[in-house]
């Protein structure tokens, strides 16, 4: 069968697969719809304003840029989202008998259809109207064009298949959970960008960025039009010849992971041989911990942050986001060390509803408790496998703000205060594990209770959050009167009376919901399994 014909069944075969998966259900098609009009409208200004920058001095700045960051969005997506388009996955089509080089063909036809080629298509488009100017530049942009476009596909088809045993296996479907989360702190990160931007001079402070980039494909293929605008044709072919050259060594990496795939067995058929070496790993990762009932409640909550996707995009999105918030008003010099308490109430929260996470499985927990002094020893086991992240992380976000501040007499009573937080959250997190326990479904990515628990859920944090927040005053108050009596040099008594006050109260939090476990084991049961 000859490749074009071979191309045209595939891009038939993907038409099929984006027609019936659209008749799944309708919400599924009114996300595609929605999908398509946001993408054509962003797509649209996006093309209507890099025409707006021709004849601007910082049209070549802003087209290769918006090239490159295309380019690299192409090489991510497929990492955050396998599952978006099943042609991604070749090893469907083991059992046809293809060979590599045609079926990169036919597969690379085939992934110019859909949203994502079109937004790319209007956006390189309008770089290319954007710097084009005399007759070589325009003829040079009839190649220019579909060479950056092939380039940013090629990119995340190679990236797709060199990476494919991964993105259909458990870690994979880890990744696509944190691309909510990747997007958050994107964005996060744009907004800082702009704004330092802004600071300094505004698009002026790219150029020398550009100039790098206009070297590096597909952005080269755009700075080969800005060239040859210039009349640098020398340059403009050579900045054409990275692109090609580029194109070639994707293809040839792609075939050669094809060919990979095709001819190999799955990894997973062979874990037998690798048992012993993850063993001995995880043996070496848990040695430190205590051969008793507390060891063995910390490893499996330890292992729950490790292998369940929704416990670990909770406990990512705390790590992440409790030090973007106090780092970026830091650099912005807003910020204040104080604000890396943040950090330390973000992870106290991950205290709460402790038994959902085990799902209906908790009855195995309740199968080893019959006592106040057995549940005293399973909530203090799963604090102190909280304190082992939470604890040195909250130090490193607080040292770090400080350095960027350059405010080292502040972050012993800032120190001091994040572990009163943490302690006092950690108290409060467990007897409303305890008292207000809620499941969480395991069939969806989004919810975080079983329908009908919502309200559990939300009374469950937030009123925790207000009394520990009741119970960190004092340590509030003596931080203010400190300040407001001019006492900074007492300021670092803080950092032990925190960590003392903080220890104290979340042993007496633990304590106290003990007992209270101990007697409401089968409902704790009974809520938890719901999902």
């Amino acid at each position: 069968m000859s490749a074009r014909r071979l191309a045209g069944i595939f891009v038939r075969l993907k038409l099929s697969l984006l027609r019936n998966g659209l008749r799944q259900s309708s919400a599924r098609t009114t996300v595609f719809v929605i999908s398509l009009v946001f993408a054509l409208l962003i797509a649209t200004g996006q093309l209507l304003g890099l025409v707006l920058l021709r004849g601007n001095e910082h049209a070549m700045t802003v087209a290769v840029l918006l090239t490159a960051v295309l380019a690299l969005g192409w090489a991510v997506m497929p990492l955050f989202f396998p599952s978006g388009d099943e042609t991604l996955d070749p090893t469907r089509l083991v059992m046809l008998p293809l060979r590599p080089r045609p079926l990169v063909f036919a597969l690379l036809t085939a992934s110019m259809v859909g949203i994502g080629p079109l937004f790319s298509l209007c956006l390189v488009l309008g770089a290319v109207l954007a710097l084009a100017h005399g007759g070589f530049a325009l003829a040079l942009s009839v190649i220019a064009l579909p060479l950056a476009l092939l380039v940013c596909v090629a990119l995340a088809r190679a990236v797709a298949a060199g990476n494919i045993r991964l993105l259909t296996s458990r870690r994979g479907r880890d990744l696509a959970v944190l691309s909510g989360l990747v997007i958050a702190i994107g964005l996060q990160l744009v907004n800082f960008g702009a704004q330092s931007l802004s600071n300094a001079g505004g698009l002026s402070a790219l150029e020398p960025v550009a100039d790098v980039v206009r070297w590096v494909p597909p952005a080269s293929a755009i700075g080969a039009i800005d060239s040859a605008s210039d009349g640098s044709y020398g340059v403009a072919l050579a900045q054409l010849a990275l692109s090609v050259a580029a194109l070639h060594a994707l293809l040839w990496s792609w075939a050669r992971s094809l060919n990979a795939l095709m001819t190999t067995p799955d990894g997973s058929t062979l874990a037998a041989a690798s048992t012993s070496s993850r063993e001995g790993a995880s043996a070496g990762m848990h040695r430190l911990l205590p051969e008793s009932r507390t060891g063995a409640v910390m490893q499996r909550s330890l292992r729950y942050v490790w292998r369940d996707p929704k416990t670990k995009m909770a406990w990512v999105s705390a790590l992440a986001i409790g030090l973007i918030v106090p780092l970026l008003n830091a650099l912005q010099g807003t910020g204040s060390v104080y604000l890396a308490c943040f950090a330390a109430g973000m992870l106290g929260v991950q205290m709460y509803n402790q038994f959902g996470q085990d799902t209906s499985a908790f009855w195995m927990v309740a199968q080893t408790i019959s006592t106040a002094k057995d549940a005293y020893a399973e909530l203090w086991a799963r604090a102190l496998a909280l304190l082992v992240v939470t604890l040195p992380y909250t130090v490193l976000v607080t040292v770090v703000v400080a350095a960027v501040l350059d405010d080292w007499e502040t972050l012993p009573s800032a120190l001091g205060l994040s572990i009163a937080i943490l302690g006092a959250l950690l108290a409060t997190g467990a007897v409303a594990s305890v008292r207000f326990p809620y499941s969480i479904p395991q069939d969806s990515a989004y919810k975080n209770a079983a329908p009908g628990q919502g309200g559990i859920a939300w009374i469950s944090i937030f009123g925790g959050m207000l009394v520990a927040a009741v119970l960190c005053a004092p340590m509030i108050v003596a931080t203010i009167w400190l300040h407001t009596t001019d006492r900074h040099g007492d300021l670092w008594l803080l950092l032990p009376a925190g960590a003392t006050y903080g220890l104290l109260i979340g042993w007496a939090g633990v304590r106290l919901a003990a007992p209270g476990m101990a007697s409401r084991l089968p409902e704790i049961l009974t809520a938890v399994s719901k999902g």
